[in-house]
């Protein structure tokens, strides 16, 4: 019964993730002629090559199926099962939406189209991320790929987008390829802030109750901790510092222990821009 709610809420996070995806394709991508990120950029600009000049019409939400079909037969067996399956779910909603769903006139200046659609392209896809499954594609390479070096690697997937901003550049004019790129950057920006599941923090805690704290973090997350012995200049007291790494959605609980433990507890929080060696990272079902 568990399983089975669980399943139930990730396929009404699809369902909400897809709409929101094909709202602004549909509503500012296509009418304002920008090229997004990932499949849905490459679907775009083909269908518009062929369109222009082989007079060759192919509709945008079947050749964006067709490709992540193609993607989820290279990754199923390299991902979670349960990963790609709502993968699956979400961008056939997707591509049934853009079918579906009709251009609204919403505003007519092209910098706001650029700025507001890629932000809600970015919720869209940060959305399905942020619940452990993808919008399919380049967030199935980037999945793979950051599941493999444990690092964000969505820098290195904007550089790849540029490719097809040049492309379009060549066909049709660099300002149609300059107002994709602010589409993307909004788009990439809020799914960064949205998908955490490969950025980290480190956090240094300086304690005078070592044992109950870490007994407490190590019980409720799975990191292994460093333990030093440290004096402090001022006070002269011997405390202990107690050093560990996790996921940025984990680091707040991790205050929240310490200082429930320990409330004159002392700890800095920095960002950690990549881990080498032992560390856990849970698999994606």
């Amino acid at each position: 019964m568990k399983r089975f709610k669980e399943d139930l809420k990730l396929t009404f996070i699809a369902l909400i993730s897809a709409i929101i995806h094909a709202f602004a394709i549909t509503n500012f991508s296509i009418p304002a002629n920008l090229y997004p990120s990932g499949f849905s950029g490459i679907t775009k600009l083909t269908t518009d090559l062929l369109l222009d000049f082989a007079n060759i019409y192919v509709p945008y939400a079947i050749l964006y199926f067709a490709l992540n079909i193609i993607a989820t037969v290279f990754v199923f067996n390299k991902i979670g099962k349960r990963f790609a399956i709502f993968s699956i779910i979400q961008f056939t909603l997707f591509s049934i939406f853009t079918t579906v769903f009709k251009p609204m006139h919403i505003v007519d200046d092209r910098l706001l189209q650029c700025i507001f659609g890629g932000i809600l392209n970015g919720i869209g896809i940060g959305l399905a991320l942020s619940f452990n499954f993808s919008t399919g594609g380049f967030d199935f390479i980037n999945v793979y790929f950051a599941n493999k070096f444990k690092k964000d690697v969505w820098n290195y997937i904007f550089i790849a987008n540029c490719t097809i901003l040049f492309i379009s550049s060549i066909f049709y004019g660099v300002e149609r390829a300059l107002y994709s790129i602010i589409f993307q950057y909004s788009s990439t920006s809020i799914i960064k802030m949205m998908h955490q599941r490969y950025t980290h923090k480190t956090l240094t805690i300086i304690t005078s109750m070592p044992d109950e704290v870490a007994n407490e973090i190590l019980r409720n997350i799975r990191h292994g901790i460093t333990e030093i012995q440290v004096k402090g200049h001022y006070s002269h007291d011997n405390k202990t510092m107690l050093f560990t790494v996790v996921n940025s959605f984990q680091y707040r609980e991790v205050i929240k222990i310490v200082m429930n433990i320990d409330p004159h507890a002392f700890i800095n929080v920095q960002n950690t821009s990549a881990i080498y060696g032992n560390y856990y990272q849970k698999p994606l079902d």
